[in-house]
């Protein structure tokens, strides 16, 4: 082999590592942005609970989802185009996301936060057992390790926090179900990386969402004679401005987000995420509302940081 040869395939191989660096750099910042999104979210739903009710608040929070995903399509920048292929698989994976957010206000009116917080804490835990009957991915000892240490720091955030621990049996399994149907969906999102794009399946998830939860508002609201308090909640600026936050971000742009770091990274990987968000949604009650900050919140954020790295760095993908 020549010299100039070698140093072509050298230069070659050299911008094959860059590149792939560039992308993990895409992804991992991309989870960082999304558990950012979604721990911040907390403030939106808690004002917008505070003059509507949970139901009014999905249906404004999808509107403004759906609305955010039909504007670039209308306008040009995104072209979709589904003819010809099937699309039971992007409607399943959006229904699992759909149903998931549902049953888990649903549940919130029967369950505490406490019960959801733990409950909720071990998702990564169901996605790690159904990515390896589902997908064959499988987890070596070190990545174990780190996602039970996560898990383990948000449930006991939880417990310590709790001025009393209650059991509601139904909360506690709608609860559950509702994790469940949140596993499975990032599950889905990942089977279907190679036939859908991100921006695809968050089209299906927040036109789904916008029919099924403007539909349930409109029954529910004929049969309660409340269907004429519909627009209410549009008076008040503050709800605006918070479910356009949860429509716009915490929903559209993070369900593109989770997509596509669930396209790259293992289920697993791309779950475990979801429970940094907890240790950023305690930083931001600290800093934003004033809340009270304990030594027990500031270890556990550690510990749920080094599992969140430490299951990212445990093995290559």
């Amino acid at each position: 082999m020549s010299k100039d040869k070698e140093i072509k395939n050298e230069s070659a191989a050299s911008d094959s590592i860059k590149i792939d660096e560039e992308s993990k750099l895409k992804v991992y910042g991309s989870a960082v942005a999304f558990s950012f999104i979604i721990g911040f979210s907390f403030l939106g739903i808690k004002t917008c609970l505070a003059v509507a009710d949970p139901l009014e608040t999905l249906v404004y929070r999808y509107n403004f989802a759906f609305l955010g995903a039909l504007i670039p399509i209308i306008a040009g920048f995104i072209k979709v185009n589904l003819a010809g292929r099937r699309k039971g698989k992007l409607i399943i994976t959006a229904g699992f996301y759909i149903s998931f957010m549902a049953l888990q206000t649903i549940g919130l009116v029967f369950a505490t936060s406490i019960e959801s917080g733990i409950i909720f804490a071990m998702v990564p835990i169901l996605v790690k057992i159904m990515a390896g009957f589902f997908l064959k991915e499988q987890t070596n000892w070190k990545q174990n390790v780190f996602i039970f240490l996560s898990v383990a720091a948000v449930i006991t955030m939880f417990i310590l926090g709790a001025a009393d621990i209650t059991v509601n049996f139904i909360g506690l399994v709608i609860l559950f179900v509702s994790s469940l149907l949140s596993a499975f969906s990032n599950i889905m999102m990942r089977y279907v990386r190679g036939t859908y794009t991100p921006f695809e399946i968050t089209l299906f998830i927040t036109g789904g969402g916008f029919i099924a939860f403007n539909l349930a508002a409109i029954i529910i609201g004929l049969n309660n004679g409340t269907l004429v308090n519909y627009f209410e909640p549009l008076t008040h600026i503050s709800f605006i401005i918070a479910a356009a936050y949860l429509g716009l971000l915490s929903t559209l742009i993070s369900s593109i987000l989770n997509a596509y770091m669930l396209a790259h990274l293992q289920a697993v990987k791309g779950t475990i995420f979801g429970n940094l968000s907890t240790a950023i949604t305690i930083v931001a009650g600290v800093v934003v509302l004033g809340e009270p900050l304990g030594i027990y919140h500031i270890i556990c954020t550690i510990l749920i940081i080094i599992g969140v790295v430490g299951l990212s760095m445990a093995s290559p993908d």
